[in-house]
């Protein structure tokens, strides 16, 4: 069984130093995926676009800059507030968004206590994955049962009139 940590919140999704647009987006945590988080953004479509990338990665750009590449996250302050800021690169383009720093802090402090860091390992069951996918399945027993022996299998001899 596994455990589903959400949180509605708006985004400020940055248009220009002045400008911004709020943006609902859904954080999403799920223990069975226990390194992963993700974000879903509902742009008044019928296809949300979620991005899914490492806890470790938001948890440590909610002190200082992290990650490089597609996503990128920092804390900052705005006019005053406290946000955490997440630039998401893609080949359609970037979007920088700004989300309340206490919100995700409080959403990922549960993710935390659910799964705490370095325990993801235990959660992914990869023991019993690779039991069951190696177990040897009845048709398989039958199949090594009634195959003949390594000595019981003829040589190939010279054929009739050697």
């Amino acid at each position: 069984m596994h455990t589903v940590v959400e949180r509605e919140l708006e985004f400020d999704l940055v248009l220009s130093p002045e400008r911004s647009i709020s943006v609902p987006a859904r954080l999403t945590y799920r223990t069975d995926d226990p390194y992963a988080v993700r974000i879903t953004f509902h742009i008044g479509s019928d296809s949300p676009v979620t991005w899914a990338f490492a806890r470790d990665l938001l948890v440590e750009g909610v002190f200082r800059l992290s990650g490089h590449g597609d996503v990128r996250i920092w804390p900052a302050k705005v006019d005053g507030r406290s946000v955490i800021c997440l630039v998401l690169s893609s080949p359609d383009g970037d979007a920088m968004l700004e989300a309340p720093a206490a919100a995700v802090s409080a959403w990922l402090e549960r993710t935390m206590r659910l799964v705490p860091p370095e325990a993801e390992q235990e959660r992914l069951a990869i023991d019993d994955a690779l039991n069951a996918l190696l177990a040897p399945a009845v048709t398989d027993d039958a199949r090594l049962r009634d195959a003949p022996a390594s000595d019981d299998t003829p040589e190939p001899g010279p054929g009739p009139g050697a």
